[in-house]
């Protein structure tokens, strides 16, 4: 008998990482596309520079910089003109005096996410984070951290409360929150936030050894609060919060700069200054004439008057949606909606699980589900299954940054037709 095994040609943390299930889909979206097929593509939490162009101050100011011949590394922590520019923004905006030695800039949002993990969280510790969110399971898995997943509801527009909270935190090293809300569209109000400040700080009241508890606050959508949403954070609102919360940050969302590559993070000196060895080990900076560039556009009315536009972009093709799918509802299709307050996602319910296609076959879970709708729609979207929540979800996140207005009736037309195509 053999009993010879094969070893993995990979480390373990490699061989059982699993890949992003939105990029995924897209890219089975993207190559049925390209072979001919029209299927509008609403997963990518991305913009089509076609729709969603770069500032064109902006990239004159990065072609500056190029010109300029600013083509060599970066400080590790970021170029000091943008620290201090952030530093203004961050006191115009939030009314919080953070320095520049309190700020990190990296090669936008996730590498800053991952320091934050690396710099809090040892192998083992647990994390706490709410379901549906984004990509907090993978950071974790990476860390070898315990995760603790802690499942939202409709009810409470999928944004966790403190009473669904308060039974993990004892003993968490990190809770990681993010508003407005990747996959929602949804974001905290004062009195939710405040209440799970509150709890933080109970927690780390009762802590008399070891690190605190430390609050992870994404807040890469503030710029995109609609439906005169307020954005509101932990220590604009709780002040004790200062030495437990590292915020993160960046211009890719606001100015439909996701290839820009800036971000940064914000907080206690002492873990901003780990973050920045961290990243300096991996080499995560954000390019030299980007970040100059970033630098001299975000004190020009340039820049608010470009974040305005995009906004008013989003608000326009989010509310498109919204609208649609409430018209179904009221038409009796099994569909509903919850109204974007930010970011540039909207929340949908497709609740067609255990019905049968006219190929007598049963859409037995939200993965079939989605398969359905780009077969007999033609519309890419994402289930919240790829947020942690479980297969028997109806919930969807659409996402607009590829969304021409006249593609709207499109979509919601072609969810109709696939629902009227079920037994």
């Amino acid at each position: 008998m053999n009993t010879t095994t094969t070893a993995s040609p990979v480390s373990q943390l490699a061989e059982h990482l699993t890949g992003s299930e939105i990029i995924r889909i897209a890219g089975e979206i993207n190559a049925r596309i390209a072979k001919g097929e029209k299927i509008h593509n609403l997963t990518i939490g991305d913009f089509s520079p076609e729709v969603f162009p770069l500032p064109e101050r902006f990239r004159e100011l990065i072609q500056q910089a190029y010109g300029d011949g600013l083509s060599n590394y970066p400080p590790a922590n970021g170029v000091l003109a943008l620290r201090q520019a952030i530093s203004t923004a961050i006191k115009q905006g939030q009314g919080l005096e953070y320095g520049p030695d309190d700020i990190l800039i990296a090669g936008g949002a996730r590498p800053l996410i991952y320091a934050t993990y690396r710099a809090v969280v040892d192998p083992g510790d647990r994390v706490v984070y709410p379901t549906p969110s984004w990509n907090n399971n993978h950071y974790a898995y990476l860390l070898g951290a315990e995760k603790v997943e802690v499942e939202t509801s409709a009810a409470n527009r999928f944004l966790p409360t403190a009473d669904e909270l308060r039974p993990h935190l004892d003993g968490a090293a990190l809770l990681a929150l993010c508003s407005p809300l990747n996959p929602t569209g949804t974001s905290f109000t004062s009195e939710q936030l405040e209440a799970i400040c509150d709890l933080v700080l109970e927690v780390n009241k009762r802590r008399t050894s070891g690190r605190p508890l430390y609050v992870m606050y994404d807040q890469i959508y503030q710029e995109l609060v609609l439906r005169g949403t307020k954005h509101v954070d932990p220590v604009s609102l709780r002040p004790a919060m200062r030495p437990y919360t590292i915020y993160v940050d960046g211009l890719s969302k606001s100015l439909a700069a996701t290839g820009v590559r800036v971000g940064w993070a914000f907080g206690p000196s002492v873990v901003i200054r780990k973050m920045a060895s961290i990243l300096g080990h991996v080499g995560a900076w954000a390019p030299k004439p980007e970040q100059v560039a970033t630098a001299r556009f975000l004190g020009e009315q340039a820049c608010r008057d470009a974040v305005l536009r995009h906004r008013a972009m989003v608000s326009e093709r989010v509310n498109g949606y919204h609208e649609g799918f409430q018209r179904l509802k009221r038409e009796g299709y099994p569909v509903d909606s919850i109204p974007a307050q930010g970011a540039i996602y909207l929340s949908a319910r497709i609740a067609i699980r255990g019905r049968t296609t006219a190929d007598n076959k049963v859409l037995n879970d939200a993965s079939d589900v989605t398969y359905y709708l780009i077969e007999k729609a033609g519309v890419g979207i994402v289930p919240f299954l790829a947020f942690g929540n479980r297969r028997d979800s109806d919930w969807f996140r659409l996402s607009v940054g590829t969304t021409r207005m006249e593609m709207v009736p499109e979509v919601i037309e072609g969810i109709r037709k696939a629902i009227d195509g079920l037994k």
